[in-house]
């Protein structure tokens, strides 16, 4: 019994062992059809990435033979055009050197004549002395003599004839010449018509700020008045005050420190004094950066700064009406082109156009000739001879010793002599006002003097320390009576010494 329990035991392990391994072997199988459908899925994930990139190469490929063989082209197109032209120079460089033989040719054909007819002269020389020896009974050496006096006397009238043709041509021809350069010059620069006002127009928010202006029984408006040295026309116009002075320097200041006070509100002596101070420092930065300003756009740095400045200055000048530093730029402009059509330095012409007025920013300050000042001031600060010489040749002072300095003088006759530019009554009223003022400025103790009310009236600021009361009554009849003698006027000038007493203290 034993023995069959132990039989049956090995055969249940043995068809265990048996089944288990048919298990294993299925199992085994399976794994291996999955890494096998895993493998092949890959190898066609590969195969598929490798055409991808072997179309991707062969677009690369054929990108880069389409751009080769448009390079080609191109190259092949421009050795054709190249050999055309060079075949075109051959024919041109034939036909020129064809003419050039003709030119040779005619050359030696006129040196032969020339020796031909020379040999002829010797003969009828010698032929006409032999018949003046046997007619005149003249000895060889006198006969020769004679004609040859003859010949000489003939050839000199037909060199004199020869002589005045020429020069008459040439005259025609520098006219013509002369006329072209002018042309381009005026054709190739064209510059607005200049003209300065007498008087600026300030917009107000209202009429009540003329009140304010005019201030509590007029000390505003004569303050502004005294300090700004202009006249003031506050009328029934709405909304508008005028500001009135020959100088537009003074002018401009004024007409920027009313607007600020306008603006602020708070109008009264002291604040006025304050703001025009502000202002007079503000203007002075705004001439230098416009002086600046033009010397970058026409290229001409390095300047020295203090004619940067009086550069900007100009701004605000007039002559005969015209805006100084509008017939400046463009007597600059016209002189550059006029020099490069006559083949001069068109910088240096451009440096001495913009340069030759220069004095006209010191004489309301300084007075004398603007050609005087100006020129001491380019030599001072080094500037270029011919600079010099264009300041004292426009006027005629010296003569132009360079294309440049000729360039400039006809520029600035061009500039101030075209239509519009100038108006010699406005000249005639701002040189009477400031001789008035000048004449107020030479006596002792003024500080400051201002012509208003279009100059028929001046008022005359004294220092109250060295001037009593009486003496002011006294310099203003001195004054008036000098005016009388020295000015040409219409009407009458009211002459205003004012003498202000001023005390000053803190409180700590």
């Amino acid at each position: 019994m034993l023995e069959i329990i132990g039989v049956s035991s090995v055969a249940g392990v043995v068809v265990g062992a048996g089944v288990c391994y048919l298990w294993l072997q299925a199992s085994t199988k399976n794994r291996f059809a999955y890494l096998e459908v895993e493998a092949r899925a890959k190898a066609k994930a590969i195969a598929q990435e490798a055409e991808l990139l072997l179309e991707e190469t062969q677009s690369r490929l054929k990108t880069k033979e389409i751009k080769l063989n448009a390079r080609l082209r191109e190259r092949t197109q421009s050795i054709e055009d190249q050999h055309r032209e060079l075949v075109v120079e051959q024919k041109a460089l034939k036909v020129h050197q064809q003419q050039l033989d003709a030119l040779e040719q005619t050359a030696r054909y006129r040196v032969e004549k020339l020796a031909t007819l020379e040999a002829r002269k010797v003969q009828e020389i010698a032929s006409a002395v032999g018949k003046m020896e046997s007619v005149a009974s003249l000895t060889q050496e006198e006969a020769r003599a004679y004609v040859l006096e003859k010949v000489e006397e003939q050839s000199r009238q037909e060199v004199a004839a020869i002589v005045r043709r020429y020069e008459q041509r040439a005259k025609e021809e520098g006219q013509k010449r002369a006329n072209y350069i002018l042309a381009q010059a005026v054709s190739r620069y064209a510059g607005e018509f200049a003209g300065e006002r007498l008087i600026n127009l300030i917009t107000l928010p209202s009429d009540e700020h003329k009140g304010r202006i005019i201030g509590k029984e007029g000390r505003n408006i004569k303050s502004l008045e005294m300090l700004l040295g202009v006249d003031i026309v506050i009328d029934e116009t709405p909304g508008v005050i005028l500001v009135s002075s020959f100088n537009l320097y003074r002018r401009a200041i004024a007409t920027r420190v009313i607007e600020l006070l306008v603006e602020d509100g708070r109008i009264h002596p002291g604040r006025i004094e304050e703001v025009h101070a502000k202002v007079e420092a503000e203007f002075e930065q705004r001439t230098y950066e416009a002086g600046e300003n033009i010397l970058i756009d026409l290229g001409l740095f390095p300047m020295h700064e203090e004619l940067v400045r009086l550069l900007g200055r100009l701004k605000y000048r007039a002559s005969y009406g015209q805006n100084a530093l509008a017939h400046t730029l463009e007597v600059a402009r016209l002189a550059k082109v006029m020099a490069a059509e006559m083949g001069g330095d068109e910088k240096l012409a451009l440096r001495a156009g913009l340069l030759h007025d220069i004095g006209k920013a010191l004489t309301q300050d300084r007075g004398g000739s603007h050609v005087e000042l100006g020129a001491e001031l380019c030599r001072r600060h080094n500037e270029h001879p011919t600079v010099i010489n264009a300041i004292y040749a426009h006027h005629g002072h010296e003569e132009p010793d360079s294309v440049e300095s000729a360039a400039v003088c006809a520029a600035d006759a061009l500039s101030a002599a075209r239509p519009g530019a100038r108006r010699e009554v406005l000249e005639s009223f701002t040189q009477r006002v400031k001789e008035i003022e000048e004449i107020a400025l030479s006596k002792p103790s003024v500080e400051r003097a201002y012509a208003i009310n279009a100059g028929r009236e001046i008022r005359v600021f004294v220092n109250a320390q060295q001037m009593s009361d009486n003496e002011v009554v006294l310099l203003s009849k001195e004054i008036a009576k000098e005016i009388e003698k020295r000015v040409q006027y219409p009407g009458e000038i009211k002459v205003n010494v004012i003498r202000e007493m001023r005390a000053m203290s803190y409180a700590k």
